[in-house]
């Protein structure tokens, strides 16, 4: 979708009716939808638009007005987010107890190569909160004795603080419908392996016990099928046949921070389309980005034989 439309995201209890009176409402403004998505989870009914309101008969405020009355009618959440309310990016940055990603997004954010303001630091821990404070940026510890983080004091917050994206550097809990549909496509994750191999815990000892040659990290959007979100960027290492679980960590962390850093970039600068489950670059995006192997990696690849012969076609095909 372009960038110029607005973005609508609906999320509460499932019930019968809500799609139609919430487009009834849009289209009586003048508001025209280009795109519709909706899906249940757990019970959680999430439908996202992305809509055309540069003919509407109605304010901006008077949109968002009647929205949040309806909302407020239906028990539904609403938000509305205009083009230009995206125009200054706002992060927050959720971690656990690895600094190394959230180290370098503040070297990236305080270097200017992030075009956005990393506003709040959120973890389920507070072993990383001396950090956040020394750079003068709100830490907040949700996490109770176990680390089992409370989500709606989380929503409270990113609502609180505006946030545009939100970033899971080695953040190690998943989130909830409630949190995801709300910001969907605006989670970003890091995930030391190269998916879709190895989801969930333990990546890098699935990787050894498979008895893989070549390891990897994955910077992905976040969806409710776990580590199985749009692939951003990739990146890859060798691994030596005597390598243990220390030692995979110790080549991909450098990578994990490379590749996180390379996807919030591109996020931020728009540069990303999602379209059914896939990414790929925008214009803005084809210059500098490096999605995988770099060209010098790849130019070490093979380029023959390759299979010259007519293949027959098969039923059903053109």
């Amino acid at each position: 979708m372009t960038s110029d439309f607005t973005e609508i995201t609906v999320v509460g209890e499932d019930d019968t009716g809500l799609i139609a009176r919430i487009t009834s409402l849009l289209f009586e403004r003048g508001v025209n939808i280009e795109d519709l998505d909706q899906a249940v989870r757990e019970g959680v009914f999430r439908m996202t638009m992305h809509v055309d309101a540069s003919g509407m008969t109605v304010t901006e405020s008077e949109l968002r007005e009647s929205l949040a009355s309806l909302g407020a009618d239906l028990d539904l959440d609403i938000q509305v987010r205009f083009p230009a309310d995206r125009a200054v990016s706002r992060l927050a940055v959720l971690v656990t107890r690895e600094s190394h990603c959230f180290e370098a997004l503040l070297d990236a954010w305080k270097s200017g190569a992030l075009d956005a303001e990393i506003s709040v630091v959120v973890g389920n821990h507070d072993d990383l909160a001396g950090i956040a404070e020394r750079e003068g940026i709100p830490f907040y510890d949700i996490g109770d004795a176990s680390g089992n983080p409370d989500e709606e004091w989380l929503l409270d917050i990113l609502d609180e603080h505006a946030v545009d994206l939100v970033v899971l550097a080695r953040y190690m809990r998943i989130l909830s419908p409630n949190v995801v549909f709300r910001y969907e496509d605006r989670i970003i994750n890091v995930h030391p392996s190269l998916l879709p191999s190895f989801p969930g815990a333990e990546a890098y000892r699935q990787a050894i016990e498979a008895g893989v040659r070549i390891a990897g990290v994955t910077a992905h959007y976040v969806t409710m099928d776990l580590d199985q979100g749009p692939i951003i960027v990739q990146r890859a290492f060798d691994v030596p046949d005597d390598a243990g679980v220390e030692a995979l960590e110790r080549r991909g962390q450098p990578l994990e921070v490379d590749a996180l850093v390379e996807a919030v970039r591109l996020h931020l600068e728009d540069a990303l389309a999602v379209h059914r489950g896939r990414t790929r670059l925008r214009e803005a995006g084809e210059g500098d980005a490096r999605l995988g192997l770099p060209p010098e990696v790849e130019a070490l690849n093979p380029t023959a034989p390759v299979d010259r012969t007519a293949r027959p076609a098969e039923a059903g095909e053109d």
